[in-house]
């Protein structure tokens, strides 16, 4: 009680025209400050100076007397614009309890220091935060279940880490971007809230079948689950149940006939797998009236492709079907440049902010 008084008079005397800090979230971002280092070359910390007003410090904003964001790391879906925004890297090992203690947080970015370690748990008591940014780090452990059922969490970003084991099933409602890509995950892809705009599980160990996904998750407008050990068919679903832009199923052991649905898409990979069957009508319909800009059917076990020899091909349109049962259609193709036994493909649209790499 001492140190939260004196706390709250140290404010009050240095800030006396401002709003004066919760002494929680004062007390709070002074632990975080002695738990920190700049790296080498860095001067994030040098606006942290306790003897001013904390929310005129880089990378904290506040919303009356409470912290509402705090932004340690690279600048990333939406990140509070601050004088340090396009610094390198700038801090290292922040305590997860303590930051826990910012109750109010709606927005917590730590994506590219030298964090360890396992995800606490506690996080999922921050139950007012809508952006967790903990991508590019060294974090192990499993996903903790209390992330997955965050009330108002809308993005979730903890791709390029050291994580494994089981996903959670994800309920929180508000949940837009689920972005875990560069994980050791494993296991099956289980329950997903029907928000979902933005899911890459790419490069991980993801196993079992997705034929519930996509009837269900109609918002998505980015889909990528390559990289995996997925099986299994896609069944065909509903006219009209897939309208996502990009959907990246490549490099799985996806089998069985590819469902017309999919001519919704207007980039499409599907290599690396074992589909079999002809390439549906509605494929070649979409191609040549340039709705689907790239579609890549290599390295599989098609049989056929009804395009005449006279149809020419937009030259916004990419088609790749090198490698599979039968003789490719008389038309330019425009296939990567290893479309052979090493991984290809080029990066697909993604929202601003997010990573997207491809060899």
């Amino acid at each position: 009680m001492t140190v939260r008084f004196v706390a709250l008079l140290f404010l009050a005397a240095v800030a006396p025209s401002a709003a004066i800090l919760d002494p929680g979230d004062f007390l709070a971002l002074q632990a975080i400050r002695k738990a920190l280092d700049d790296v080498p070359g860095s001067r994030f910390f040098s606006s942290w100076d306790f003897t001013a007003d904390p929310c005129g410090f880089s990378g904290v904003r506040c919303a009356g007397d409470r912290v509402v964001a705090l932004s340690l790391g690279e600048p990333r879906a939406g990140s509070p614009a601050s004088p340090a925004a396009s610094t390198p890297p700038q801090s290292r090992r922040p305590s997860p309890s303590t930051i826990a203690e910012l109750t109010n947080l709606q927005f917590l970015a730590l994506s590219r220091n030298f964090l360890s370690g396992v995800i606490p748990p506690a996080m999922g008591s921050l139950v007012r935060l809508r952006t967790l940014d903990l991508s590019f780090n060294q974090l192990s452990g499993s996903v903790p279940h209390e992330l997955a059922a965050m009330p108002t969490l809308s993005n979730l970003v903890l791709a390029h880490n050291h994580l494994s084991g089981e996903l959670p099933a994800f309920s929180s409602p508000a949940l837009v971007r689920l972005d875990l890509k560069h994980n050791n995950l494993n296991g099956v892809i289980s329950a997903l809230p029907p928000s979902l705009e933005y899911l890459s599980l790419t490069w991980n160990r993801l196993s079992g079948t997705v034929e519930w996904l996509l009837p269900q998750l109609r918002r998505l407008n980015h889909l990528d689950l390559s990289v995996n050990h997925l099986t299994g068919p896609i069944p065909p679903p509903p006219e009209g149940a897939v309208t996502i832009p990009t959907v990246d199923l490549s490099y799985n052991q996806l089998s069985g006939a590819i469902p017309p649905a999919l001519a919704t898409a207007k980039r499409l990979y599907l290599n690396n797998n074992r589909f079999t069957g002809e390439v549906p009508a509605a494929f070649v319909e979409k191609l040549l009236n340039a709705t689907i800009q790239t579609l890549y059917l290599q390295h599989n076990f098609l049989t056929g492709m009804e395009l005449s020899p006279a149809a020419e091909m937009p030259v916004s349109s990419s088609l790749c079907l090198q490698y599979n049962c039968m003789v490719p259609p008389p038309a330019k193709m425009t296939c990567p440049p290893k479309a052979g036994s090493r991984r290809s493909g080029p990066p697909p649209s993604v929202p601003s902010g997010a990573d997207k790499t491809r060899i």
